[in-house]
C-alpha cells in the first residue's frame, strides 16, 4: 500500500445534520418525535425487568420495526428511507467542505508526484440508507450505518401449508441487516486502515504489518460530537490521528460536554458545527489535512533519498 491516503472521517447525527437523521420519518408520519425516543429510552428498563439483555445502542432499530409491525410507520422499507434523506437540514459548510478539503492537496502540485489524496468516509449509528439518500452521498468513499432487511430469506424449513401465510406482499422493513453502535464504529476504523472496505481478500481481523496498512490511522481525523463517540476518539487519537469535537452554535450544554473531552484527552480541538469557509472548524480541518500531506510528502521524499544509491563521479 502507497500509504498515500488521508481519510476524513465524520459521525453524522449533530456533527453534519442539526439533530437527528430520522426526523423526515416523523414528520411524514405525524409521529412525536420526542415520544418515541423517550419510548425507546425506556425499553432498556423494561427489558431488564423480563431479565432480557439488550444493546441501547441500537435498541431503537427494533422499536422502529415494532412500529411498523403496529401500523405506525405504515409502509416504510429502505425506498422510503433513501427519499427522507433528501429532505435533511445540515450545518453551514455541507457539502462544500467536503469538496474543499479534497481541493485544497489535489491543486497543491506539490503533492503529485505521490499521489496523496483525501478520502471522506462516515461512520455512524444513524440509518445507513438515509444517508445515501442524502447530499453527502457523493462526496464519500464510503458509508457505515444500520441498515434494514425488507424480505428476509425463506427457511427450507417451512411447512408447505403455512408458505402462503409466512410471505408477505408488502415489502416493509421487518429484520435488522447491520447494525453499528457506539464501540463497534471502530471496527469502521480497522476496515478503513487495513484497507478492507475495498479489498474483500483483505478481512478487518487479517493480521497486516502498520506498513503494509493502506490508511494508518496517524493519516486520520475523526469528527463528531460528542461521549458517544468516545471509542473511535480514542482509537484514532492514541494512535497518532486527530480528533475534532463539534457543538451547535450558543448551545451551552453540548458545548460543556465537547469541553469535557477536551479535559479528558479525547480529542485535539473543538469548534462550532459550521463548516463554512473560514470559521474556526474549516480553518482547524484544513489546516490538519495540510499538515498530514506534508508529513506523507517528506516520508516519501526521505524514502526516495535513502534507496537511491550516489551516482559515480570522475576521480
Amino acid at each position: 500500500m502507497d500509504q498515500n491516503i488521508i481519510a476524513v472521517i465524520w459521525d453524522f447525527d449533530k456533527t453534519l445534520v442539526n439533530g437527528y437523521m430520522q426526523r423526515p420519518i416523523f414528520e411524514e408520519y405525524g409521529v412525536d418525535e420526542k415520544a418515541f425516543w423517550q419510548e425507546v429510552g425506556n425499553l432498556q428498563a423494561e427489558y431488564q425487568k423480563q431479565g432480557i439483555r439488550v444493546n441501547r445502542d441500537t435498541l431503537y432499530l427494533n422499536h422502529f420495526i415494532t412500529c411498523v409491525n403496529h401500523g405506525i410507520f405504515p409502509g416504510l422499507n429502505n425506498a422510503k428511507l433513501r427519499e427522507f434523506g433528501r429532505h435533511l437540514t445540515f450545518y453551514p459548510g455541507v457539502p462544500e467542505i467536503f469538496e474543499e478539503l479534497k481541493e485544497v492537496v489535489s491543486n497543491n502540485e506539490k503533492y503529485k508526484p505521490f499521489n496523496i489524496e483525501v478520502e471522506h468516509y462516515v461512520v455512524s449509528t444513524g440509518l445507513a440508507e438515509i444517508i445515501r439518500g442524502s447530499i453527502v452521498n457523493d462526496y464519500v468513499k464510503g458509508i457505515w450505518g444500520c441498515e434494514f432487511i425488507e424480505k428476509p430469506i425463506k427457511s427450507a424449513l417451512i411447512i408447505r401449508e403455512y408458505e402462503k401465510k409466512a410471505e408477505s406482499c408488502e415489502s416493509v422493513i421487518s429484520q435488522i441487516a447491520y447494525a453499528i453502535d457506539n464501540t463497534s464504529k471502530t471496527r469502521a476504523l480497522f476496515e478503513i486502515n487495513k484497507g478492507s472496505n475495498l479489498f474483500e481478500e483483505i478481512d478487518v481481523n487479517s493480521r497486516i504489518a502498520p506498513e503494509n496498512r493502506r490508511v494508518p490511522f496517524e493519516n486520520m481525523i475523526y469528527i463528531a460530537d460528542g461521549p458517544s463517540d468516545v471509542p473511535a476518539f480514542s482509537v484514532i487519537k492514541s494512535k497518532g490521528g486527530k480528533t475534532y469535537g463539534v457543538y451547535p452554535k450558543g448551545n451551552r450544554e453540548a458545548f460543556k460536554q465537547v469541553n469535557q473531552l477536551i479535559a479528558d484527552g479525547r480529542i485535539d480541538m473543538l469548534g462550532e458545527a459550521d463548516y463554512s469557509k473560514d470559521t474556526t472548524t474549516y480553518l482547524w480541518l484544513r489546516d490538519q489535512v495540510v499538515s498530514i500531506a506534508d508529513r506523507i510528502y517528506d516520508k516519501k521524499r526521505e524514502q526516495i533519498s535513502k534507496s537511491a544509491s550516489k551516482a559515480p563521479r570522475h576521480l
